[in-house]
């Protein structure tokens, strides 16, 4: 949700910034801008509601000179997405830019006392308020950019990653943040600065990760300074980033949606990697090891996520309930925060974050430590907030997910999911082992039985055809194929804007089965199981109602093939690692469906990559 970038070194600043803004654009946003400091020592604002082709557009006959610069992506909070609106935003004196990720929410407040001391706005943006109140406090009190900064931070509620311009002080960047991710990339001679690490790889592999209420001072000739609101110099630690080029490219693909879901077997197989014994007889979960004393004396286990990782922690809780007879909640992160739960020292929370930023998981995960909980993160993005405030965890190691609607993340989140319920449950003894080896090895076929499920892409693609005129979908599943449900049905949601809803099976009964006709179809994962006879009953409701039925089964089945309108056939697995087979031909579906209705399948309208504000 909205970027940064920031640069400040010998070369042009404009193509870093403008390259650094496109490799966020998965982050999803609605206005662009730069602000560059020029070679005549102008400080030049260009923004435009759009993309960042359109600023592209805007600025091509402008000044574009300089060799510091900051540039943003935002997706609106505070006013709508207009050119007034976008970022970089002056100060009223037009001495200096910033831009701003977050709320500041007491906007208000700090905007009527600066308005009373005859400062105007031209923009309906809690982040004009900000970059007039730091001028304000750096012309009362006669200080430098960096004092102005600290103190109007400590004024601040809020969330905030910024970046500010002084255009007296053409050679340093002022960055900072509070509850939004922020990147220092290191040069040599040069700084870069981004909402995370896309951006700067190109250029350096050495970054820096600020953390809560830091003070990045990047000035030209000088080393690195971190400091607090209250001046206090902190240390830091530079990081080596695991990433390349090749991973934040297509790579031939016309949708990064589709590159990713085509990555997760190789994805899976790295999820593992490591944690798999080679005789495929055992699962070790550093984590687990080294914290498990902790973890098999919770009473219980609670988890917090939001999105697509609730459904990946809907899936983690039947797992964990059915290995480790350990008693499960799953709360979402939002709601969890707000309803003061019941906390204590017994339990164990799993936060589930694929970006490690989202503002409601990190909230709920400082809301239990404070409640004395043991915190265990699972995450994608090396160093993000989440594994830096949580005691212990696990990364999925997929890799960068561009698209906003996630898949690759998905799956990796239950796999890892799946090796902690094992290894739990291994250190319990409450699985036989005849029951963990089977499932460990059949764990380790799951990449090769997801490349064959992606055989079935152009039948999928025709299959979509047919229903891009639908208006609404029910998908339909039970037991562990229940979450599966939810996300069939949210990708669906995300990507082309048909209203779709997931259903346990047999509440179907209990109020959507109103909805079915010859017009609605419905989506059923009724692979076999102990609960196949159970769905299969579910279906012929359905069709006695005239729905049209897609139902994902497993290879072979002659009994529903003859019953709904269209099989999706997979290969056979164990019930509890369904969700990782069956999940994909509804990735597929909701992508080739999007394609066929024109959308911007990698950038849905609305949507964020990372939800960073509440």
């Amino acid at each position: 949700m909205c970027g940064i970038v920031g640069y400040i070194g010998k070369r042009n600043a404009y193509p870093i910034l403008i390259k650094g803004l496109k490799r966020l654009e998965y982050r999803g946003y609605d206005s662009a801008g730069v602000a560059l400091i020029s070679d005549q020592q102008a400080l030049n604002v260009y923004k435009t509601k759009g993309k960042v082709s359109e600023l592209e557009t805007f600025v091509a006959e402008k000044d574009i000179s300089g060799t510091i610069g900051i540039a943003h992506t935002r997706w609106a909070t505070h006013g709508e997405p207009s050119p007034a609106n976008a970022h970089p935003h002056y100060s009223s004196s037009a001495r200096l830019a910033l831009i701003h990720n977050g709320i500041i929410e007491n906007y208000a407040v700090l905007k009527e006392k600066l308005q009373s001391k005859g400062y105007t706005f031209k923009s309906s943006t809690d982040t004009e308020v900000l970059v007039q109140l730091i001028e304000y406090i750096q012309d009362k009190r006669n200080i430098d950019l960096l004092a102005a900064v600290q103190l109007a931070l400590r004024e601040v509620i809020g969330a905030y990653a910024i970046a500010v311009l002084d255009r007296d002080h053409p050679d340093v960047v002022i960055a900072a943040r509070k509850s939004s991710p922020l990147v220092v990339g290191i040069g040599e001679d040069e700084f870069f600065l981004a909402s995370d690490a896309t951006p700067i790889v190109e250029y350096t592999d050495k970054v820096v990760y600020l953390a809560e209420e830091e003070i990045a001072v990047l000035r030209r000739g000088e080393p690195l300074k971190i400091v607090n609101l209250h001046n206090v110099e902190c240390e830091h630690e530079i990081q080596t980033v695991a990433l390349n080029l090749g991973q934040l490219e297509k790579g031939g693909y016309p949708h990064f949606m589709l590159k990713e879901i085509y990555e997760q077997p190789d994805c899976i197989r790295d999820c593992m990697r490591g944690r798999i014994n080679v005789e495929n007889t055992n699962v070790v979960l550093s984590a687990i090891i080294d914290y498990k004393e902790r973890l098999l004396a919770a009473k219980r286990f609670v988890i917090v996520a939001c999105g697509t990782s609730w459904h990946a922690a809907l899936i983690g809780k039947q797992l964990i309930e059915t290995f480790c007879r350990i008693p499960v909640e799953v709360e979402y992160a939002s709601e969890f925060r707000y309803r003061d739960p019941v906390i204590g020292s017994n339990d164990v929370v799993i936060a589930i974050s694929q970006s490690g930023e989202t503002a409601d998981t990190l909230a709920a995960v400082e809301l239990a430590k404070s409640r004395g909980a043991f915190i265990y993160g699972i995450c994608n993005s090396v160093g993000s907030s989440i594994p830096r405030a949580t005691h212990t965890g696990s990364y999925i190691h997929v890799g960068p997910e561009i698209g906003v609607a996630s898949t690759k993340a998905f799956t990796g989140q239950v796999t890892v999911l799946t090796m902690l319920a094992l290894t739990l449950a291994r250190e319990k003894r409450s699985i036989d082992e005849e029951r963990f080896l089977a499932t460990v090895q059949e764990l380790n076929r799951i990449p090769d039985k997801m490349k064959e499920v992606l055989k079935l892409n152009d039948t999928i693609a025709e299959l979509a055809k047919i229903f891009t005129y639908a208006h609404n979908f029910i998908y339909l599943g039970r037991g562990f194929a229940y979450p599966v449900a939810l996300e069939g049905a949210l990708k669906l949601k995300e990507i082309s804007y048909i209203h779709a809803e997931g259903y346990p099976a047999a509440e179907m009964k209990h109020g959507p089965i109103a909805l079915v006709d010859t017009e609605m179809p419905v989506v059923v994962i009724a692979t076999r199981n102990d609960l196949y006879e159970k769905v299969l009953s579910n279906i012929q409701e359905i069709k006695a109602r005239k729905g049209k039925v897609i139902a994902l089964v497993t290879e072979g089945d002659t009994v529903i093939s003859k019953i709904a309108d269209t099989c999706i056939e997979l290969p056979e697995t164990i019930e509890c690692l369904d969700p990782l087979i069956t999940t994909l031909p509804l990735q597929l579906l909701a992508y080739h469906v999007a394609v066929c209705k024109g959308m911007n399948v990698d950038q849905p309208r609305n949507l964020a990559k990372s939800v960073t504000v509440e």
